[in-house]
């Protein structure tokens, strides 16, 4: 009797186990399949319908086994999308669960290339002078040292990005396309500098000549009739005219020689930022 009481406990343990290990498996054939799909809406660029799917299959993965995929996954949906601000988001999520140093360091280089496409350079800075200090990344410097030289371009410092790409390679293609942009841009500084000693003068040096004849000419007619006045002891006209007239023409051709600059660095970065996407075949934001 106790022989045939041992034994149906037996199978019936057998059993139990034989339904878990089935559900078991069931489970993460479930999974594994609900993983793929989404992955394959990702890789079809459907991007928001994958960032729902991998969200379901976080509802059912109770484990977090998956947890560092699939933040991964819904970042990168959520940056493809445009929607930088979530995309940071889930790349902190994915970070707190990386199997290893290197997933670590990439989760933190995509933060950085986020952070760069939102134009929130500072924090990129920031990111990256905080790799560049942890010891567990000594081996990474390199690629430090070239997202640095994005996180310049991106701020507009063509001659320091050419700088720091020139670290990793001297003959580094973004080294040579930084400082072509970096010899070609007007200085804002130099364009202000010689309006002030000379009307018209800044606008000279960026190449719009006719503005820069105008500007020396209205500053020189309204000089003239204020110093007339002056002259003739009308002091009052000779005060409004060099108040209104003179100082208004004067303090616009130094905005006008700035601003110029400005507009002409502006199109020459853009031009080359746009080439860059569409051209650069290595790493980039």
């Amino acid at each position: 009797m106790a022989l045939t009481s041992t034994t149906l406990t037996f199978r019936k343990l057998l059993i139990i186990v034989f339904v878990l290990a089935n559900n078991y498996v069931f489970a993460q054939t479930y999974l594994q399949a609900q993983y793929n799909y989404a992955t394959q809406l990702y890789n079809d660029e459907q991007y928001f319908d994958a960032i729902t799917e991998f969200k379901r299959f976080q509802f059912f993965d109770s484990l977090n086994q998956y947890s560092y995929f699939t933040n991964k996954s819904i970042a990168m949906s959520y940056k493809q999308g445009g929607k930088f601000d979530e995309a940071i988001y889930y790349y902190s999520l994915a970070e707190l669960n990386t199997p290893n140093i290197d997933s670590l360091f990439n989760t933190k280089i995509e933060i950085i290339k986020t952070n760069l496409l939102r134009r929130t350079i500072y924090r990129a800075f920031d990111l990256l002078n905080d790799l560049n200090n942890d010891e567990r990344f000594n081996s990474k410097k390199d690629q430090i040292t070239y997202w640095k030289g994005w996180a310049y371009i991106f701020n507009n410092e063509w001659e320091k990005a050419s700088e720091e790409f020139a670290k990793v390679d001297i003959n580094n293609q973004l080294k040579q396309i930084c400082a072509n942009v970096a010899e070609s841009q007007y200085s804002e500084s130099t364009a202000k500098i010689l309006s002030y000693i000379l009307p018209g003068a800044g606008q000279f040096y960026t190449g719009n000549y006719i503005s820069g004849i105008l500007s020396f000419s209205w500053v020189a007619l309204w000089t003239y009739i204020a110093v007339e006045a002056f002259l003739a002891d009308r002091i009052f006209d000779g005060l409004l005219v060099t108040n209104f007239l003179v100082f208004r023409f004067y303090n616009g051709n130094i905005q006008n020689a700035e601003n110029f600059a400005n507009e002409y660095n502006s199109e020459i970065s853009n031009w080359t930022l746009n080439y860059l996407q569409h051209n650069y075949r290595g790493p980039k934001p």
